[in-house]
């Protein structure tokens, strides 16, 4: 069997600024197997595009073709559920510009969604609209529900945090559609043409990463180059299938040595580096 892999990326990837070391490698022995892979990140503040420059300018060649954002998943879920829709949005470009690629406004009043993203730009004034708006009858959605969100300087408040501003006073539960969400993680192994079985989710969280994979079927790995560490893993109910220090350890290990059955489907993965030119923008 020949897999493919959903990849987390802060925590994997990169810490903050600085690649992990060995994901460069890994990634390079991917491309040179032509193995399907994409990079899912519960950051809906960039575009895939921006997100594809970070990786390259840190020597990792990709296009935005090789990411998946919640903000993607979000605003595809939305045009699907109510197509030509319109939302309030709290939150930055990655988002605008996801919600405007897939036929959706963004409005001042009366909108079908009030959607919450990460971001620094956010104000109290526009708590107190989206409070209104959903209590009015706008419906909400969170792009992710992380409570915080990793910087340089340690964490701050996430998307899940400010969304849970907007439940606590209007009674009203956000849907979130960013990882565990089985809404991104199953659009994730969709747009890579796998099954299930055929899937691997590589993350450095339980309550994100491994939890999506485990509810879908998918093969997990939990890297310790994040925040997790081995004694965090008896708090939790469920396991990963394998536990590795970080990427660089997976495709030398056993479980992913499989021969070929011969009927895997061909799957040219390969691109050019990263230009503006050739960048996709959906």
């Amino acid at each position: 069997m020949k897999y493919g892999y959903l990849l987390d990326m802060d925590g994997v990837i990169y810490r903050g600024s600085e690649l992990i070391p060995g994901a460069k490698e890994f990634i390079k022995r991917l491309r040179e197997t032509d193995t399907r892979f994409l990079f899912l990140t519960n950051n809906s503040q960039r575009t895939r595009r921006d997100v594809a420059m970070k990786l390259c300018r840190m020597g990792i060649e990709a296009t935005d073709r090789d990411i998946f954002t919640c903000s993607m998943a979000t605003a595809r879920f939305v045009a699907q559920q109510k197509p030509g829709g319109s939302a309030y949005v709290i939150g930055e470009g990655g988002l605008f510009n996801a919600l405007h690629l897939n036929g959706y406004s963004v409005v001042e009043d009366n909108p079908d969604y009030v959607i919450v993203g990460e971001g620094r730009t956010m104000t109290f004034e526009m708590i107190e609209k989206a409070v209104r708006l959903v209590a009015n009858g706008a419906r909400l959605i969170a792009t992710n529900l992380d409570p915080n969100c990793p910087t340089e300087d340690g964490i701050r408040p996430g998307c899940g945090a400010i969304a849970a501003m907007i439940e606590s006073a209007t009674g009203k539960k956000a849907f979130s559609v960013g990882k565990p969400s089985p809404v991104m993680m199953r659009a994730a192994r969709k747009q890579l043409g796998l099954t299930s079985e055929e899937t691997i989710m590589v993350g450095d969280t339980m309550e994100t990463d491994i939890l999506g994979g485990v509810g879908l079927g998918y093969r997990t790995v939990l890297v310790m180059s994040g925040g997790t560490s081995r004694e965090d893993l008896d708090d939790f109910a469920y396991s990963p299938d394998l536990v590795l220090d970080s990427v660089a350890d997976i495709l030398d290990h056993p479980m992913f040595k499989e021969p070929s059955t011969g009927k895997d489907r061909k799957y040219k993965q390969r691109v050019p580096a990263y230009t503006m030119a050739q960048a996709m923008v959906r």
